[in-house]
C-alpha cells in the first residue's frame, strides 16, 4: 500500500546547504529584495525558497582543505571581510617534493599553487555563517532532511521526496515513524556535493554525461593542535611524491591556521591500479616523513574527515540543466583540480543559477530551453576563464607523475590544449589491475602509534560521526554474491581498503565468507559508490541528521 505523504509546494527547492546551494538561496533573496526596493513585484519571495540539508546542522558535513579564494564570496557578500569567520590570510606558500627521508623545495612556487591574498578557512564555520545570512533573508532552511528521490515529470523534474524517518533495520515502521514529504517546486536545484545520489540518478536517466566520465579523488584530512612555534598562521605548503608512487596521482597539503592549529591532508586520485592500496594508510605514512613529523610532533589530533572530489574538469561536467532543474557546484563537477580549489567556483555557480532561476520565474517558463541560459552564463563568466585552461590537467597524469608534469607544463604553454584535446579517459574504477594470485590473504590493517599515526577507527572517532544503528542500511550492495566470489579472486575486495571509515569488512562465519557493512561508520565521502570495481554499491542518504560532524574543519 503506497505511503500517504504530506505535500508542500515551493517556488524553488535547493537540495544541499553547502557553498553552492546557500549562495543560490541568498542571491535569490537579494534579487527579490532589490526588486522590492525599486517598487517591482519580486519573481520569488524568500519564504517560497526551501533549502534541504541532511546534516544535523548547516556546516556539519562540510569538509575541504580549505583555501578560500575570496573572489566568489566577495561578489555575493561584499562586506564579508568584516563579518565572515575567516582564518588567516596566506602569507607564504611553498611546494615540496618528498622522498621517503628527504625534502626538496621547489625554487619557485608554480603559479596555480600561489595563494597570496587567499584565506585559510574552516569551511564548516564559513558555511554555518552563510546559512545564518540565508535564514535572516527569510529563506526556509530545513536541517536533518535529505532528498531520497526525485519527482520526475514531463521530461524533467518537479521536486523531491524526502527520506522516511523512523524505520528499523528491516525497513519496518517504528513507533516514531514519519513518512517523507513530497516537496514540489517550480525549479529544483541539485547542490548535493560530489557524487550526489539525486544528481547521479538524474544524469543516468537523461544521459547528461559530459565527453569524459567524471573522475574523482579522495581527500583525507586531520586537524591538529601543535606546540607553539611549530607552524605560523597563513603558511601554506603542498607536497608531491612520497608516500605515493610515480603512477598514483595525488599530493599532500599542510596549512597553518590560528591558535596553533594545522590542517594536514592527502588527496589521492581514484584511478590507481593496485586494488588493495589504502589511501588512509598512505596518509598516515605521510605524517611520518621528517618534514611533516617536525610540524606535528608533540601536538594532538583534534578532528578527522574524508571527502571525495570531482576532478575531471570541463570535459567531465554533465549538462547542468533540464526542465524544472539545475545542477550546480561540486555536483556539476565544477572544481579546479590544478589549484585543488572549488569553494569560490561553488559560490559563483550558485549566483549564476539564482540569476537564471529568477529570470525563468519572472517569465513563467521553467523549461530546459529557458534554463539553458545557466550554461551560457557560466561559460561567459570567469568560471570558464579558470576551468578551460585546466580542462586536461588531471587526465594528463594517467601515464604517471613525470609524463603528467611534462604535459601539464605544455598545457600551460598552450592554453590547456597540451598533446591532445580532449584527452579521453575511462572511469577510475576501470583502472584496477586484477590480482595475479587468487589465493590472496587479507592485508594486516595499519595500527599507528597512537600519537602521530592512527588506525581508521581512532580517526573515525575524531570525525564526530553518528548514525542511529536501528535504521535501514543506506549502502545498497546490489549483487552481494559478487563480493564473496568474483571480487575475492579478482580484486581482493578493495572496498576494505579504499573506504576511509572501515565501513566494509570481509568476515568468515561457519567457514563462509561474507561482507559485513558497518553503516554507522560512514562519513558520507561516497568513495564506495565511486571506486567499487563492479559498480554494485549504491550510496543513498541515511536518515537525516546522521553522518559526520566537521565543526571547525
Amino acid at each position: 500500500m503506497p505511503i500517504e505523504r504530506e505535500r508542500l509546494d515551493a517556488d524553488v527547492l535547493i537540495t544541499g546547504a553547502g557553498p553552492a546551494g546557500l549562495a543560490c538561496a541568498l542571491c535569490l533573496a537579494q534579487l527579490a529584495a532589490a526588486d522590492q526596493r525599486n517598487g517591482r513585484t519580486p519573481a520569488v519571495l524568500p519564504e517560497n525558497i526551501y533549502v534541504l540539508e541532511k546534516g544535523r546542522e548547516v556546516g556539519a558535513h562540510q569538509l575541504s582543505g580549505a583555501i578560500l579564494d575570496p573572489r566568489g564570496l566577495g561578489e555575493l557578500v561584499p562586506d564579508f571581510r568584516q563579518t565572515a569567520p575567516l582564518g588567516p590570510r596566506v602569507s607564504d606558500d611553498a611546494v615540496y617534493f618528498l622522498t621517503e627521508k628527504s625534502t626538496v623545495k621547489f625554487p619557485v612556487t608554480p603559479p596555480p599553487l600561489r595563494n597570496h591574498g587567499n584565506f585559510v578557512v574552516s569551511l564548516s564555520r564559513l558555511v554555518k555563517w552563510l546559512g545564518g545570512l540565508v535564514e535572516q533573508a527569510g529563506v526556509n532552511v530545513f536541517t536533518q532532511f535529505a532528498g531520497a528521490e526525485l519527482i520526475y515529470e514531463n521530461d524533467g523534474i518537479a521536486g523531491v521526496i524526502t527520506e522516511d524517518k523512523g524505520l528499523d533495520k528491516r525497513g519496518e515502521q517504528k513507533s516514531n515513524f514519519t513518512p517523507g514529504y513530497e516537496l514540489r517546486a517550480k525549479i529544483t536545484v541539485l547542490a548535493e556535493g560530489t557524487r550526489g545520489s539525486l544528481t547521479k540518478s538524474l544524469v543516468e536517466r537523461y544521459k547528461l554525461d559530459g565527453i569524459n566520465p567524471q573522475v574523482y579523488a579522495i581527500g583525507i584530512k586531520e586537524l591538529w593542535e601543535v606546540p607553539e612555534g611549530h607552524m605560523r598562521p597563513g603558511w601554506v605548503a603542498h607536497t608531491m611524491g612520497w608516500p605515493l608512487d610515480s603512477h598514483t596521482y595525488g599530493g599532500g597539503w599542510i596549512y597553518g591556521l590560528e591558535e596553533n592549529r594545522v590542517s594536514v591532508g592527502l588527496v589521492v586520485g581514484l584511478e590507481y591500479h593496485n586494488p588493495r592500496f589504502d589511501p588512509h594508510e598512505a596518509f598516515q605514512r605521510m605524517k611520518t616523513h621528517p618534514f611533516v613529523r617536525s610540524i606535528l610532533e608533540g601536538g594532538k589530533l583534534v578532528r578527522y574527515g574524508a571527502k571525495s572530489l570531482p576532478e575531471g574538469g570541463w570535459y567531465s561536467m554533465p549538462r547542468p540543466y533540464i526542465s524544472g532543474g539545475l545542477v550546480i557546484g561540486d555536483s556539476a563537477g565544477m572544481l579546479n583540480s590544478q589549484r585543488l580549489t572549488g569553494i569560490h567556483i561553488a559560490f559563483k555557480t550558485g549566483m549564476l543559477a539564482a540569476e537564471t532561476i529568477y529570470d525563468a520565474l519572472a517569465a513563467g517558463d521553467t523549461s530546459a530551453a529557458k534554463l539553458s541560459s545557466f550554461q551560457r552564463r557560466f561559460e561567459g563568466s570567469w568560471i570558464r576563464e579558470e576551468l578551460w585552461p585546466v580542462r586536461n590537467f588531471h587526465q594528463a597524469f594517467r601515464g604517471g607523475l613525470w609524463s603528467g608534469l611534462f604535459q601539464a607544463g605544455l598545457q600551460m604553454a598552450t592554453g590547456g590544449r597540451g598533446l591532445a584535446d580532449p584527452i579521453r579517459v575511462k572511469a577510475g574504477h576501470l583502472e584496477y589491475q586484477k590480482l595475479q594470485n587468487s589465493h590472496w590473504k587479507p592485508l594486516e590493517r595499519f595500527h599507528g602509534d597512537g600519537k602521530l599515526t592512527f588506525d581508521v577507527l581512532t580517526d573515525l572517532y575524531h570525525s564526530g560521526t553518528r548514525h542511529d544503528d536501528d535504521q535501514p542500511c543506506h549502502l545498497h550492495v546490489l549483487e552481494p554474491d559478487i563480493c564473496v566470489n568474483r571480487c575475492v579472486a579478482e580484486y581482493g575486495n578493495p572496498c576494505q581498503y579504499f573506504c576511509p571509515a572501515m565501513v566494509y569488512e570481509m568476515v568468515r562465519e561457519d567457514e563462509k565468507l561474507r561482507l559485513k557493512i558497518n553503516a554507522a561508520n560512514c562519513v558520507h565521502c561516497k568513495t564506495c559508490d565511486i571506486a567499487d570495481p563492479y559498480q554494485i554499491i549504491n550510496w543513498v542518504p541515511p536518515e537525516g541528521g546522521g553522518g559526520p560532524n566537521y565543526e571547525g574543519m
